[in-house]
């Protein structure tokens, strides 16, 4: 996984990428016994280091899974069609590039100045479980981390008027194959400082990466002042949607509050807003003072 010359810190940062991604799937089962997992490498850090800690994996699980490397080359101008397969030769592993102009038709679908990526992620999903079927693929691994994941719900949450996420794993809408995220339990910033050391020829996205109006980009930039006044606290969102609570929120198909009656036992009941819960551990901004006025 690292070369040689590597530093101590890098190396390190490497044994917890890996260590967060074997967990990961450990606790989701995202990998079996004989499994075929196509890995979606795009150029950028997130799948350059998916696909490298996958293979350090593979050495040394104890099951048996086959990885094949995939680009969608989608003929963005200036996009470098050499670098991702000499780069696949290089470190040895099965790979598929797939030739696509998606590029033309989300540029002539899509109005100038509005956002691209709905259309540009429908015409790449439906290109990649093709290509998965036609490999024997079983399952596909995306590169989206713990950051993605939360970003994903704020999104939802102040755009979509919906509570949701990026799951670490699904199944397609045909049934035909399971998406996996084994970067679920890593942080942006390692990855990032990872690929930085690894030198990865990264590959800039010059169709939606360039896009400075996105509202993915809004909630990155809350969230990363979010965290540096208070930090932490994008590990903490993550951690609430590992531990969600149904009786205190408000979706009738999730709880059913309408049966709800004198003497019915609710797990943690109203003990949900008691103080300890929100203590200086997390160390949340002090609230704004209420005022109470008595008659």
């Amino acid at each position: 996984m690292e070369p040689s010359n590597t530093s101590n810190t890098l190396q390190k940062l490497g044994k917890r990428l890996t260590s967060n991604t074997g967990k990961a799937i450990g606790d989701y089962n995202m990998i079996e016994h004989g499994d075929t997992v196509l890995v979606c490498v795009s150029g950028g850090k997130d799948s350059y280091t998916l696909l490298s800690v996958l293979m350090a994996l593979r050495e040394r699980a104890p099951i048996d899974f086959r990885l094949v490397a995939m680009n969608l080359d989608q003929k963005q101008p200036g996009f470098p069609a050499d670098i991702l397969p000499a780069y696949f030769e290089k470190i040895g592993v099965e790979y598929r590039i797939v030739e696509a102009d998606t590029y033309s038709v989300v540029k002539e679908k899509i109005p100038e100045g509005k956002t691209t990526c709905s259309l540009c992620s429908r015409l790449r999903r439906g290109i990649i479980y093709r290509t998965a079927k036609e490999l024997g693929a079983n399952k596909i691994a995306l590169g989206h981390h713990r950051d993605d994941m939360v970003h994903t719900l704020f999104l939802n949450l102040l755009f979509g008027g919906k509570i949701k996420a990026m799951p670490p794993k699904l199944i397609t809408d045909d049934g035909a194959h399971v998406v996996i995220r084994p970067l679920a339990y890593c942080a942006e910033a390692d990855i990032a400082r990872f690929a930085r050391g690894m030198e990865y020829p990264l590959i800039p996205c010059n169709l939606c990466g360039s896009q400075e109006n996105m509202q993915r980009q809004k909630i990155r930039e809350m969230m990363q002042d979010w965290d540096r006044r208070y930090p932490g606290r994008t590990e903490a969102v993550f951690t609430a949607l590992q531990n969600v609570v149904p009786s205190h929120l408000a979706d009738n198909n999730l709880f059913d509050f309408r049966s709800l009656k004198l003497g019915d036992v609710v797990e943690e009941g109203d003990t949900a807003f008691d103080g300890p819960q929100f203590g200086d551990e997390l160390s949340l901004p002090e609230p704004f003072p209420v005022p109470v006025s008595v008659a």
